[in-house]
């Protein structure tokens, strides 16, 4: 098979759809999905996904890397895994989507919209992670979902994760695995959403999490060296080789308020150059939408993903508060 990228570009068929190395079998799906099984008894399952967004093109490229390594034999297999290039006609066309944003349809909210490429799109993409998970249902495989962000502007946390709400501990060997990966931050949900990790945690059980990778930029302009850490660990556990050592304990969020677009008259009242994680002071109003008021409600809330251009009744942001001064609070 030719790279993994390119043929999801070209919206062609590969001529061969499946084949083996001396480490693994692999089989086209469809446009953009692709399985890869060890020859050895798998020890989880793992779905890695990228471009989602068709404008977030570092983790395309990364995720472009490992799939040909392993099929080139440069790196043995230990798990069975799905990667997934999520919406193929934006990733051509260059832009985040094309009508709606794959990201907030899932969980069924693709039958909410009208009947279109991207609607069918999130289908096929349930569809396919759902195959994939009952596959393998019978070993109690551990499930693990990394699905693989830039962030639409600058971060004061170039490398963070997103995981959606879990009523569950998060396993412990799934923190430390996203910590040596580099992520500066982890921010945890409190809601659930239309996320592609959502699904997976919520219907599947499995442990998921968005990593959000620096800056959205075009194929070909993204500076790798600074994921250097994702990569080598995305390589280490893919492989079964120990993981690379932590430079850092990453900084800890809790989601404490969404805010949300609900009609033409919303304004929000952050700079379209303020960087993600900034932070505002108690009492300092944020948006307005009608008489509906969102205000900074504890001492300091950090900003995450503002953006006011969304659809209504999508976040146009989200608030956060740091864990560690949660918990003084509480104590006090």
């Amino acid at each position: 098979m030719q790279d993994f990228l390119q043929q999801t570009l070209s919206g062609e068929a590969p001529q061969r759809q499946s084949g083996d190395t001396p480490y693994l079998r692999w089989q086209w799906l469809d446009h953009g999905i692709f399985q890869l099984d060890p020859i050895d008894e798998p020890l989880q399952a793992l779905v890695l996904s990228a471009g989602i967004h068709g404008n977030e093109t570092a983790p395309v490229e990364i995720l472009n890397g490992i799939i040909g390594a392993l099929l080139r034999g440069e790196m043995a297999l230990r798990h069975r895994v799905l990667a997934i290039l999520g919406n193929p006609a934006a990733l051509r066309a260059g832009k985040r989507y094309l009508r709606y944003d794959v990201n907030r349809l899932f969980g069924g909210r693709w039958q909410q919209i009208e009947d279109c490429d991207e609607a069918r799109r999130a289908r096929r993409l349930e569809q396919a992670i759902e195959s994939f998970w009952l596959q393998g249902c019978e070993r109690e495989q551990p499930r693990w979902h990394l699905d693989l962000h830039t962030a639409i502007r600058g971060s004061w946390h170039t490398r963070f994760g997103v995981l959606p709400l879990n009523p569950q501990p998060w396993p412990d060997a799934f923190i430390h695995w996203l910590t040596a990966a580099g992520l500066e931050a982890l921010v945890f949900h409190t809601m659930p959403s239309g996320t592609f990790t959502h699904l997976s945690c919520a219907t599947f059980n499995a442990a998921s999490c968005t990593l959000e990778l620096g800056k959205a930029l075009l194929f070909g302009a993204n500076d790798l060296t600074q994921f250097a850490a994702v990569q080598q660990a995305l390589a280490a556990l893919l492989s079964g080789e120990p993981l690379p050592a932590t430079q850092q304990t990453p900084r800890r969020y809790r989601v404490v308020q969404q805010i949300t677009r609900l009609s033409e008259r919303f304004e929000l009242y952050i700079d379209a150059e303020t960087h993600n994680f900034a932070a505002f002071p108690q009492g300092a109003l944020l948006a307005e939408d009608g008489e509906t008021r969102y205000v900074v409600q504890q001492t300091r809330e950090y900003v995450l993903f503002p953006n006011p251009a969304v659809a209504l009744g999508l976040r146009a942001g989200l608030m956060l508060a740091e864990e560690s001064a949660q918990t003084e609070a509480l104590l006090r």
